[in-house]
C-alpha cells in the first residue's frame, strides 16, 4: 500500500509522518502519533466519539482521511487543559458529572468546544443541535447540555 507524507499541527505541536493511503484519520492519531483521546467508536460516524477539531470546525475522525489534514490543525481532547489549568468545559464536565461511563466524552467535549468557538453565548437549543450527532448511552443528555451552558456563562463571565 503506498504511503503519503503527512504534515499537520496537533495541538500545538507539528506531526510529520507518512500514513497509508486511504487511512482514517483515528487511526493516524491514535496509532501515528499516540492520541488515543479520540476514541474509536462505530467507525462509520454515527456515534461521535471520535469528533476532532480541524481548522476549528467538529469533523469525525474515522471518516477523515489522513491525507485530508496536510497542513491544517487538528485539535483533540488532549489539546484542551492549559498544563495544569483545565478548559471550562472539562472543569463543567466533572462538576455536573456529565463524564459518566467516558465513552462520548472527548467527542463531546470537542463539539461543544467547536459550538463556543463560534458561539461564545448559545441557547439551549443551539447547544443541543451542536452535540446532536454525539450519541451518549449513560447521562441521558441533560447533564452534558447543562455543562456546556455552564462553561458558557462561566467563559462570558471571564470576558466581561
Amino acid at each position: 500500500m503506498p504511503k503519503a507524507p503527512v504534515t499537520f499541527i496537533l495541538n500545538d505541536a507539528e506531526a510529520a509522518l507518512f500514513v497509508d493511503a486511504g487511512a482514517p484519520l483515528i487511526d493516524v492519531l491514535r496509532r501515528g502519533v499516540g492520541d488515543l483521546t479520540p476514541k474509536h467508536g462505530c467507525g462509520q460516524g454515527t456515534c461521535g466519539a471520535c469528533t476532532v477539531l480541524i481548522d476549528g470546525k467538529a469533523h469525525l475522525s474515522c471518516l477523515t482521511l489522513a491525507e485530508t489534514v496536510e497542513g491544517k490543525r487538528v485539535d483533540t481532547t488532549a489539546g484542551l487543559a492549559g498544563g495544569p489549568q483545565l478548559h471550562a468545559l472539562q472543569d463543567a464536565f466533572i462538576e455536573g458529572f456529565a463524564a459518566q461511563c467516558g465513552f462520548c466524552t472527548s467527542g463531546m467535549l470537542m463539539a461543544a468546544k467547536a459550538l463556543l468557538d463560534a458561539n461564545p453565548d448559545p441557547s439551549r437549543a443551539e447547544v443541543i443541535e451542536a452535540i446532536s450527532g454525539n450519541l451518549c448511552r449513560c447521562t441521558g443528555y441533560e447533564p452534558i447540555v447543562d455543562a456546556i451552558l455552564t462553561a458558557a456563562a462561566r467563559t462570558q463571565r471571564r470576558a466581561v
